[in-house]
This record gives C-alpha cells, structure tokens and sequence, in this order.
C-alpha cells in the first residue's frame, strides 16, 4: 500500500498497527535525536502540543483537514506540519481523543520533527498562533440539573445540608464559634505588599466542590487565551504563543480571585442554561464572606488604601483562594475581559494571553509603534470589567533584553531563566554538602517534593539542565 500523502521519503508505514500499538510505541519511543539545542527541542514539544491539541479538534481525522489545522496554528509554509500528518494518520486509525498528551508525544517523536521545527525557526520563529480547545471523548451519561433536588443528588447531600453549605443566608460569616465555619484561614505576609488570606474549605464542602467542579463547570467552553487550570494547556503553553517577537507586554491582576464577586459568579451558571434556583446554591457553594474576626486579623502589610480595598473584596462573596472551584469559576467569569482584551490586542497585530492572574501581549511594529496607548488602553478595559492592574508589575520588554511570560523566556524559543536554575542548583549543591534541611528555609512540609517540582518544571523547558539537575538531587541523603 503506498504511503500516505506528505509522507516522508523512505518512511515505511505500518498500516496494520492498532491504535493500542500506537499509543505503547508512542509512550515508549525514546526522544529523536537533534543535533539542535534542548531550547530547540522545548520548543519543537510545544509546537507539537500545539499540533496535537489541533489535530484532535479538526472536523475530520483525514490529510485535507488535519493540515489546515496545523496550519492555522503555526501558519502556512510550514513543513514540519504535512510530516506531523502523515505520521499520526500512518500511526492512528481514528483520534485519540481522551490522549492528547499521548498524540503530542507520537508527533515529537516522529522522525526529523524537531529537527524540521528547527530549520523553520531558523528561516522565520515559529509562532503558536492559535490553540485549539482540547476535545474529550463522551462517557455516554449526561448530567441534568434541572431542580435543587437535582443538584443536591448530584453532591450526594439533602436539600437543607446543601443551603447549609451553600450559606445563602450567610450564617458563617455571623457565625462566632469557629466549629460552624465552612473554611479555615490563614494569613500569609509578603513583604512590602499587602498580605494574602487562603480560605480553604473543611473536607465535606471540598468533596462537594470537586463534584461541581468535576460535573458542572469542567464542560463549560473557555476563551482560547486562558491557559492556567486548563486540561491541555499550561504556562509553556501560553509563553509558547509570544516567542519571537518585538515586544512583550506583561501586567497583573490585583487580588485576583477576591476581585471575582458573588454576581460574577452567578453570571457564569445562568449563562450556562441553569435554572436560577440553581445557579443561587451553586454560586453560595463556589463563593464565601469571611467573618469580621478573621479580618480583624490582618497582619501587616500594604498601603491603607490597600487594605481597605482587600478588606471590602474579602467581606462580600467572592472566589475563595484556596477552594478547587476557584480556578475554573475565574476563567468562566473573566471570559468577557479575555475577549475584550483579544480584540484589543488584535488592533495591533498582537497576541493576548492569560494565566490565571498573568496578562501577556506581545507583537511587532504596529505595538511597538504605540506600545504606551496599549497599556493604558488595557488599564482602561481592565478597571471597566471591575479589576486593577498592578502598575509595579507592568513590564515592556523590546527586543535586545530578556523578554519573559510567566517566568519563561521567549525571546526565541521558551526556555527557563537563567537565574532561577542557578538558584535551584546552588539549594541542591548545598543539600549534598550540608543536607536538606539547612535550605529548607521556608519550612515546606514536603520539601523534598517541593524540589523534585522545581526539577520537572525546568526539565520541561531545558531536559539538559533537568537531567542534570536530577543528578544533583540523587546525591542528597534524606
């Protein structure tokens, strides 16, 4: 049988291959050798997330329609993009469509991919244009909630212990007697800034939240620029859309999830078709109002105008930081700012991005030409959907520094800062002369994980200086 169209000379396809076959040989296929750097092959992996996500959200699973995916996704003229087809559609019958992570490693692995990302980076950097939203294959049962009787068999509760939960007349914040609260609190300072409150839910309510957040709000469609607490995307993810360009534009949100009040959220469940009933006790279960003795006990920290602010945010319903709803319900809630920010950065030719509190632009001569009206353009969109800007922590970055989005550098290909691997070395290198616990400063419960974190997320933007990084960490005696 001959090969597929795009198939690379001298490539033999095995058309007999199940699907299981592809996905073991996919896990088990060792990188592709390059000769290129591992900044190189970083950036080739999410170029083939990228694809992969792509891929799995075209119409149909044929040549035609997969390369005009990838094509929307990286641009035309690409050749990596008919190599990534041919061997996906050689290897897999029909899309995987619960294994994105699975289909983007089949597409790193194929022969020549990354060195063909390479050699089109080196003509023009390859740019991440658009995401696609990652699809998932249907579990055949369909949640329906109709009444609160539905709402609260779906939580696994009666009715009056759902209200109670829910808090809609807001007995908690009333409440003296800590036994009765729904949460725990703690306060934690940062220096020179205003002090951050984690508000994290008692185990029943957590459970209930999860099933909310699991059954409910997981299905709902998000912007494409939201790419924290996102299946399928990632702070790699993100960065990856603004590498190589003229400018690079960061800003941050001010108390991001108090900033996200009760009507917001209420907002996110009617608009997805709930009753009101409904979209009440789902909003009381996703929000809370800390009681005043918890405010009263504000550490130090911040300007007065801060504090108060804070103050009123945490005393009404709001997201609380700390409960796993949080994350999504923001994303749901700020899809009107995401919009309006796309459309404002689209103006100039620019790309838009956020993680979770994390606003990225970046563009080329149009932003660069009018790179302060854009920032006070976005000022203005932010404070008008009720939010605040950080002005401390607005950034312009131009070509000839380092260019960053959440913490990874872009300017060329996504690759992690050159400061915050030495550091981790240095903790590590000190842990093997004098142990673990003369670096755990911050006293981490689990520091030995919290190590192991750092390692993986700089071996997912530099393998190299991760597996060396690794090495280092084998040698500490725990």
């Amino acid at each position: 049988m001959p090969p597929s169209p795009g198939a690379p000379r001298g490539t033999k396809i095995d058309q007999s291959q199940t699907p299981q076959k592809a996905q073991r040989a996919a896990r088990a296929r060792p990188p592709a050798p390059t000769d290129g750097s591992s900044g190189s092959r970083s950036h080739a992996s999410a170029v083939a997330a990228a694809l992969a996500d792509a891929f799995l959200a075209a119409p149909a699973w044929s040549v035609v329609e997969l390369t005009a995916a990838g094509h929307r996704t990286v641009g035309p003229r690409r050749r990596f993009v008919p190599l990534a087809v041919a061997g996906v559609l050689s290897a897999l019958p029909r899309p995987p469509l619960d294994a994105p992570g699975m289909l983007a490693r089949l597409v790193l692995g194929l022969d020549g991919f990354v060195d063909a990302v390479e050699r089109s980076a080196a003509r023009e950097p390859v740019r991440i244009l658009s995401r696609a939203p990652v699809p998932t294959e249907s579990t055949g049962r369909e949640v329906r909630i109709d009444t609160v009787r539905d709402l609260a068999d779906l939580v696994g509760v009666t009715v009056g212990r759902l209200a109670w939960f829910a808090d809609t007349g807001g007995w908690n914040r009333r409440a003296r007697d800590e036994p009765l609260h729904h949460y725990r609190y703690e306060w934690r300072q940062r220096p020179g800034r205003v002090p951050r409150l984690l508000e994290v839910p008692l185990p029943r309510l957590r459970d209930i939240q999860r099933i909310v957040l699991d059954e409910v709000l997981s299905p709902l469609p998000l912007h494409d620029a939201a790419h924290g607490f996102v299946a399928g995307r990632s702070a790699v993810t993100g960065a990856a859309l603004h590498t190589g360009r003229q400018v690079v534009v960061s800003a941050d949100l001010v108390s991001f999830f108090a900033s996200v009040p009760g009507r917001d959220v209420a907002g996110v469940f009617r608009r997805a078709g709930l009753p009101e009933a409904v979209a009440h006790l789902l909003t009381g279960l996703c929000t809370h109002a800390v009681p005043v003795a918890v405010l009263s006990r504000m550490p130090d920290g911040g300007t007065s105008d801060e504090r108060f602010r804070l103050r009123q945010r945490l005393a009404v319903p709001h997201l609380p930081q700390g409960a796993p709803t949080s994350p999504a319900v923001a994303n749901l809630a700020l899809v009107r700012l995401d919009g309006r920010l796309s459309g404002w950065a689209a103006s100039v030719g620019a790309s838009y991005t956020r993680y979770a509190d994390d606003l990225a632009f970046s563009g080329d001569d149009a932003l660069a030409a009018r790179v302060g009206a854009f920032v006070r353009g976005v000022d203005r969109i932010v404070t008008d959907e009720g939010h605040t800007l950080n002005p401390a922590k607005t950034r312009v970055r131009r070509q000839g520094v380092r260019q960053s989005v959440t913490g990874i550098v872009v300017n060329a290909t996504t690759s992690p800062g050159r400061a915050e691997h030495d550091v981790l070395k240095a903790i590590l290198h000190n842990c093997v002369v004098a142990g673990p616990s003369s670096q755990n400063r911050d006293g981490h419960p689990e520091f030995r994980l919290h190590l192991l974190g750092r390692i993986a997320w700089i071996a997912q933007l530099h393998p190299a200086r991760g597996a060396r990084l690794r090495r280092q960490f084998d040698r500490i005696r725990w």
